[in-house]
């Protein structure tokens, strides 16, 4: 599994199963990471001047943007710099 540096993907006491081992990503790599530059697109076209009311509103926002990008498969794949 890779992970990026984030302080809560390292923890000491974590228990992996034999079968799997944890890989850690090198320091702002977005392109070993390609969901690092999809967070931005979505924060920079659907989340840049909005304010939520609820936690339900931000999620049904999230999930439009979300269905929204997959319908154009273009954009997504030009963000996460992949074809």
């Amino acid at each position: 599994m890779a992970l990026d540096g984030a302080g809560w993907h390292r923890s000491h006491t974590l228990k992996l199963p034999h079968n799997l081992r944890l890989l850690m990503l090198p320091p702002y790599s977005p392109e070993l990471n390609p969901v690092e530059n999809l967070w931005d697109g979505l924060r920079e076209k659907s989340f840049h001047t909005r304010v939520f009311d609820s936690l339900d509103a931000l999620e049904n926002h999230l999930e439009a943007a979300m269905r929204d990008m997959e319908k154009d498969r273009e954009c997504a794949q030009s963000i996460v710099a992949w074809s």
